[in-house]
């Protein structure tokens, strides 16, 4: 090798070094300037309550602890979709966080129909319970063939029977029209009462019980005040016949594509907002309950045991009616955690 082609060799790799160091740069400068990921969260509820202040938290947590990376939009009040296409908003990535009533995933599983047993839970620490046990984590993962996963479970409350007139035992309920989720165990809860239920969007629900096309609706404390549901029905039966809780979801597409250190910062701050919308959801519960009854726009009825005992008799079948579809092992889990 002579002097000259060494020569010609270094200036080569002078000017390969040089685009390098260029690239490198302009990679960097890039990086810099880039716009952060846009992370939509959709729900149905308004921002006063449990589910609202939990993903005005999560938002707050993920910007502080991956700043510039991500930023987090939160859709309330159905701004962006409704109750009814949330879940195939999320599959085609048009959003990447939803957080539907449990009745809503019946579509992908079956085995969530488990939390809309009419009086299945005693409280809502008998909820907890089961959620947090083996057989409540394993039902965050029910849905992953069907590209949804579950990042936790956010508390709502125990809901209440409304209506535009008394409801003090199940006779009272016959022939009543009832708005319910689109679950058909919501729908047999209704039937084994000789009522009828229909299955209307939560958004057009007040418009609903203001013109009488409904008689009637089940709520917590919390969505029946934040919705002034409490302003169009005369009377609430404190039933505490069921629970409605949510499960936050992600699509499986979207949550894998993002790097695994991203997904432990996210998860983690999920996980907190959840810790405080689940204690919000706890005071709330009482308050909201406390300004219904200040308000005397409804009449609050309490069952005794006896009027709770024939409305638990006349639901308890649709347990057997469904006992197949959930399973029977998780409904046994279900009761031993009350």
């Amino acid at each position: 090798m002579n002097l000259l082609t060494t020569c010609h060799q270094l200036k080569a790799i002078k000017r390969v070094l040089k685009i390098t160091a260029l690239a490198s740069l302009f990679s960097c400068s890039f990086s810099a300037f880039a716009e952060p990921t846009e992370l939509k969260f959709s729900h149905v509820v308004a921002e006063n309550t449990p589910k609202g202040q939990m993903a005005l938290k999560f938002k707050e947590l993920v910007e502080k602890r991956l700043p510039g990376k991500y930023t987090v939009s939160v859709f309330p009040n159905s701004q962006l979709f409704g109750d009814n296409n949330e879940l195939s908003a999320l599959l085609l990535n048009d959003v990447q966080f939803v957080a539907p009533s449990l009745s809503k995933f019946e579509r992908y599983t079956k085995k969530l129909q488990l939390f809309d047993l009419p009086f299945l839970f005693k409280d809502m620490a008998a909820v907890d319970r089961f959620q947090q046990s083996e057989a409540g984590q394993s039902l965050l993962n029910s849905m992953e063939r069907k590209g949804i996963v579950g990042l936790g479970y956010l508390h709502n409350g125990m809901k209440q029977f409304s209506a535009s007139s008394p409801l003090i035992v199940p006779k009272d309920a016959d022939g009543k029209k009832f708005r319910i989720m689109a679950s058909d165990v919501l729908a047999a809860q209704f039937q084994a009462v000789d009522a009828i239920p229909v299955k209307k969007p939560f958004s057009e629900v007040f418009t609903l019980l203001q013109t009488r096309a409904i008689d009637g609706q089940e709520n917590t404390w919390s969505n029946i005040y934040s919705k002034k549901f409490f302003e169009v029905q005369s009377d609430i039966t404190e039933s505490n016949h069921g629970v409605l809780d949510y499960m936050i979801v992600t699509s499986s597409t979207f949550w894998m594509s993002l790097p695994i250190d991203d997904r432990e910062v996210i998860k983690a701050a999920l996980d907190e907002s959840v810790a405080l919308g689940n204690k919000i959801a706890a005071e709330k519960s009482d308050l909201d309950k406390q300004a219904i009854i200040d308000s005397k726009r409804s009449k609050i009825t309490y069952l005794t045991d006896g009027q709770r005992a024939e409305w638990v008799e006349a639901m308890k079948p649709v347990w057997a009616q469904f006992e197949e579809q959930i399973g029977k092992d998780l409904i046994d889990a279900a009761v031993a955690a009350n």
